[in-house]
């Protein structure tokens, strides 16, 4: 079955880095265009990145862009995300997300896609 698990989580202070990675298993993964959201406690789930499929195009939202990084690894099936220069602002459980669909419109919308981890928590003290 199509399973997608994220690692890499935990407490970090402020200004630290931490490296997020979700592992595709039981789909064609290069066909997938991945994302990370987030959700702190009491707030909607937010789009933080993505990356395409066929051309591994980066999108990012604009609270994150120049301190986060997104890649994939086709070979490991495997979507990352490089989150830098943490803030407490960050603190939120991340989920990794995945879909097949053409075009970029539907990129930053959690409801374009079919695939979820089970999430993993990031925690950024003061």
């Amino acid at each position: 079955q199509v399973q997608l698990v994220e690692s890499g989580g935990g407490l970090v202070q402020a200004g630290g880095s931490l490296r997020l990675s979700c592992a595709a298993s039981g789909l064609d993964f290069s066909r997938y265009s991945m994302a990370w959201f987030r959700q702190a406690p009491g707030n909607e789930r937010q789009f933080v990145a993505a990356v395409y499929s066929s051309d591994s195009k980066t999108y990012y939202a604009e609270s994150v862009k120049g301190r986060f990084t997104i890649s994939r690894d086709n070979a490991k099936n495997t979507v990352y995300l490089q989150m830098d220069s943490l803030k407490p602002e960050d603190t939120a459980v991340y989920y990794c997300a995945g879909a097949t669909k053409w075009g970029r419109a539907w990129i930053y919308y959690d409801h374009q896609y079919d695939r979820w981890g089970q999430g993993t928590q990031v925690t950024v003290s003061s």
